[in-house]
């Protein structure tokens, strides 16, 4: 039986890697709706409804996070700590979704508590693939409420 469809919501400044993955959202037919912000700061105030995202119904709480490492304002991993020091955010799947190969990165992220960390492929049709394997993925997990 199909689950209804969740808010994704991406958290990615590089304006390329964003139209990528709205290119692969409609290339595979990706059903959970897909909501954009730009930086870590921007992020948080979409999970804690502030600032223009104050309406639940404009910004609705997502079932997964996207998260970027590498964004101005705050970075993905001070984002990353933030949320999992929140009660009400702490079991938010968050995969990382990053260019940053480094161990130290990995490493930090999976300290501070991501579910995955997923290096972008290189090539929208790899990219394209990564990202239907990750709604694909989560698709079949049992999403906290």
């Amino acid at each position: 039986m199909p689950k209804d469809p969740f808010v994704v919501l991406l958290a990615e400044d590089n304006e390329h890697d964003v139209l990528a993955t709205q290119r692969a959202w409609k290339k595979h037919n990706i059903v959970n709706p897909l909501y954009i912000v730009r930086d870590g700061l921007e992020c948080l105030d979409y999970l804690h409804h502030k600032g223009k995202y104050t309406d639940p119904k404009t910004s609705p709480r997502p079932g997964i996070l996207l998260l970027d490492i590498k964004m101005p304002k705050i970075d993905g991993l001070e984002a990353l700590k933030q949320i999992r020091s929140d009660d009400s955010l702490h079991h938010l799947p968050v995969v990382i979704l990053t260019t940053s190969k480094t161990e130290e990165d990995r490493m930090r992220s999976y300290n501070l508590g991501v579910n995955a960390y997923i290096i972008k492929p290189v090539g929208f049709q790899n990219f394209s693939e990564a990202v239907n394997t990750i709604n694909l993925f989560w698709e079949l997990v049992e999403l906290p409420e």
